[in-house]
């Protein structure tokens, strides 16, 4: 537990060595917010809606909703939650503690396994699987005595947000209705803490990524999201009770190269924690899941870029180069092994 960066960060006069990046794994210069992102209105007309998704989808790869059925009240009250999660006392959080990120409901600290890393990441992180509720939530913390029945509340709100938000993906390249639905049965939330670090521009919260799964909705309570287009990072503003949607490598894939996966980070600052709340659509890496290109987007215009693969020997890849590469490209290429 001592390992965990809010155990013992508070009021450090310095970075530790072991968590300063070399120069070129840092973030560098100040990045301005970006005001081109699109923030879209889920109670505006569907046709508008749905035409200003793909647009961001193809331009960005992410896109921020407002209005999307999640109260305002619900969201603020998880944010108080993991607020007061990540101030318990070491004893409180030994119960769902690891050393390292494992299937179940885990508290970890940094990247993908503390012990292997060359230099750390200044975050720790409350992981655990959604759905179904019944199956997962004996395993999620006890306390805050009330996180089962909060918590088990916003599972339920953010799954209803998920499905509607792919449809109405699906509706603008022309698939039916429920198309993504088989490659999104496995549902889980991340919950990543970043304390205040006494000097920023030397630590990194986390580095340059692309998401594995299909899709990834993300709460923020302060700046600290950063996206890469064009060849520069873009900020992104954190609107107060919006959802953040950016895509990964599945929805990528299944729609042929048409959607574009994000490549994301997130950085730190000096005077308070920030907190994100991510949740993850995707396949159950358990479950014989093959993912291809839906046949309705190949054309002779638009041939077949990707073959199709199962979705667990795509994660084991993922891993693999993650585990390889160092912090600033934690996954590589993943998508490469089954380009045609």
């Amino acid at each position: 537990m001592a390992l965990l960066v809010s155990s013992w960060s508070n009021g450090v006069k310095s970075v530790p060595k072991d968590y300063v990046m070399p120069p070129e794994r840092r973030a560098g210069d100040f990045v301005t917010v970006c005001k081109e992102i699109p923030v879209i209105d889920l109670q505006n007309d569907r046709s508008e809606i749905v035409q200003k998704i793909l647009k961001a989808c193809q331009e960005f790869g992410l896109f921020q909703v407002i209005n999307h059925g999640v109260s305002d009240k619900m969201m603020e009250n998880m944010m108080a939650l993991y607020d007061e999660f990540f101030n318990l006392s070491v004893e409180d959080k030994l119960g769902v503690y690891s050393e390292k990120p494992c299937k179940g409901c885990t508290l970890y600290t940094s990247g993908l396994e503390y012990a292997k890393e060359d230099v750390h990441y200044w975050k720790d992180t409350l992981k655990h699987p959604c759905h179904p509720i019944d199956k997962h939530s004996p395993s999620w913390p006890e306390k805050p005595a009330r996180y089962k029945e909060e918590v088990g509340r916003y599972v339920v709100e953010v799954r209803k947000m998920g499905f509607k938000i792919l449809d109405l993906i699906a509706e603008g390249l022309g698939l039916n209705e429920g198309y993504f639905n088989g490659v999104s049965q496995e549902h889980t939330m991340a919950i990543n803490r970043y304390p205040p670090c006494p000097d920023p521009s030397l630590a990194m919260g986390i580095a340059g990524h692309n998401d594995p799964n299909l899709i990834t909705f993300l709460q923020q309570d302060r700046y600290g999201l950063q996206v890469h287009k064009d060849g520069k990072w873009m900020g992104v503003e954190p609107i107060p009770n919006a959802f953040v949607v950016n895509l990964g490598y599945q929805i990528h894939a299944i729609t042929n190269g048409k959607l574009k996966v994000v490549e994301h980070r997130g950085l730190l600052n000096s005077t308070t924690s920030r907190t994100s709340i991510v949740t993850f659509f995707g396949p159950n890496p358990e479950l014989p899941t093959v993912v291809e290109p839906a046949k309705e987007l190949v054309t002779p215009s638009n041939p077949q870029m990707f073959k199709a693969y199962q979705y667990n020997e795509f994660i084991a890849n993922y891993l693999a180069l993650a585990y390889n590469c160092r912090p600033g490209s934690l996954n590589g290429s993943a998508l490469d092994p089954y380009r045609l």
